[in-house]
């Protein structure tokens, strides 16, 4: 059975998401993995701030097309994340992160995909995969969030 993933785009939805959010504390422990519940969140919030930063320069021609063409059906597509999976380095957090500061940053995030709708985001163009719907958009977010929500047992 393929997942279905919340639709961020949808402020019920995206409340829905941000009570997951608001449910971890600080003593949150991982049911896999090693990263601590603040680098999860800062890990979270890497994917918005490619779109909204604008600090991470897009990769090299020769990078891009191999993301496109080997990386983006599994952030895109319907299957889960396996646990436990490599992450790319941009996404590496390895320093100790404030819960607090984290939580609120990954959660205004949340709300500001919601605030801006699909309109912002159909043929939006992604750093690492070029143009994607607005549904490819919601399941690479909410995929990801969910991954790592669950990860947490929230």
């Amino acid at each position: 059975m393929t997942p279905t993933y919340a639709n961020l785009f949808d402020h019920a939805e995206a409340d829905a998401a941000i009570r997951r959010i608001e449910a971890l504390t600080p003593d949150s422990t991982p049911l896999w993995g090693k990263m601590s519940v603040a680098q999860m969140l800062a890990h979270c919030s890497v994917a918005y701030d490619m779109v909204y930063s604008g600090q991470y320069p897009r990769p090299n021609p020769l990078l891009r097309w191999v993301l496109r063409t080997m990386v983006k059906d599994k952030v895109v597509g319907p299957a889960p994340y396996p646990r436990s999976s490599p992450t790319a380095p941009a996404f590496r957090i390895k320093d100790a992160r404030d819960f607090s500061s984290e939580r609120a940053r990954l959660i205004a995030y949340v709300r500001r995909v919601a605030g801006d709708g699909t309109s912002a985001f159909e043929g939006r163009e992604s750093p690492s995969f070029g143009p994607l719907t607005a549904a490819e958009w919601n399941v690479l977010f909410s995929k990801h969030l969910d991954h790592h929500l669950t990860q947490f047992g929230v």
